[in-house]
Parts: structure tokens; C-alpha cells; sequence
């Protein structure tokens, strides 16, 4: 009876070995790049490239200025943080773009996407009165 104990025991941890050994690996699909105070991935659903809002609180990105390797499908993500105690949002503007985010509390996340050409776009937050302020950058598409 112990024996037969034991075996129940150790069946349910063999399984689970044997379940985690048949995972997929996911090698190659995605792959990291910095540009100026951003991070950025290319994968198979386009370019997603990150940024901030001023934590804070300044009308601005923490970055001015953000590189995509490609043309194609390009994500913005910007976090607005907690500390920066306002609403913003991320928008995309120029070669006949004009795609907008939603705008969000402070501790939330905005995103835009839209399908962009090698050229020279802008960035900025459509909060009225914060893309004059200065909360604008650019964004260079290779």
C-alpha cells in the first residue's frame, strides 16, 4: 500500500515534467532595439515602440525623438505615470497620417497604431493645449 501511495504521489509531478518539456520556443520572432531613451520590438504584428510621458509632470515625452527600422504596421505605447498626475495620450500625424490614442488617466497606457511609410512623422500628446506646450517629438521611419 505505501508503494502504491508513493506512485500516485509522484504521477501528477511526471506529467507535469513531461507537459512543460513540450512547450514551443519562440526564437527569433522577436528582436530589441533601443532608440533614444525608448524601447522598441519588431515581431510579427509590427513595430512596437515605448515611451513615457514626464513623470514628472513637465509637458513633454521622455523622449524627443524615436527610429522604426521599417516601414509597416508601427505601435506607439506610451505609459502615463502615476507620478505624472495628469491626463495624456499618443497621436501620430504627417505624410497623410492623423491617428490618435485614447487619452488616459495618470498610471494608465495609451496607444496608437497605424501603418506608416519610410518618411518623417510626428508624436504628440492631443490633450488640448499639450503639443503646443511642447509635449510633441518625431518619429523617423527608416
Amino acid at each position: 500500500m505505501f508503494r502504491r501511495l508513493s506512485l500516485l504521489a509522484i504521477a501528477p509531478v511526471a506529467v507535469a515534467l513531461v507537459i512543460a518539456g513540450c512547450g514551443s520556443s519562440n526564437s527569433g520572432s522577436t528582436t530589441a532595439t533601443t532608440t533614444t531613451k525608448s524601447s522598441s520590438t519588431s515581431s510579427g504584428q509590427g513595430h512596437v515602440i515605448k515611451l513615457s510621458a514626464d513623470p514628472g509632470g513637465q509637458l513633454r515625452f521622455n523622449t524627443a525623438k524615436l527610429t522604426a527600422a521599417k516601414p509597416g504596421k508601427i505601435t506607439l505605447v506610451m505609459a502615463n505615470p502615476a507620478s505624472a498626475g495628469m491626463d495624456h495620450g499618443i497621436s501620430i500625424e504627417g505624410n497623410g497620417v492623423d491617428a490618435d490614442g485614447p487619452i488616459v488617466a495618470a498610471g494608465k497606457t495609451s496607444t496608437v497604431t497605424a501603418t506608416l511609410k519610410k518618411g518623417t512623422y510626428t508624436y504628440y500628446c492631443p490633450v488640448p493645449g499639450h503639443k503646443q506646450a511642447g509635449m510633441v517629438g518625431t518619429l523617423t521611419v527608416q
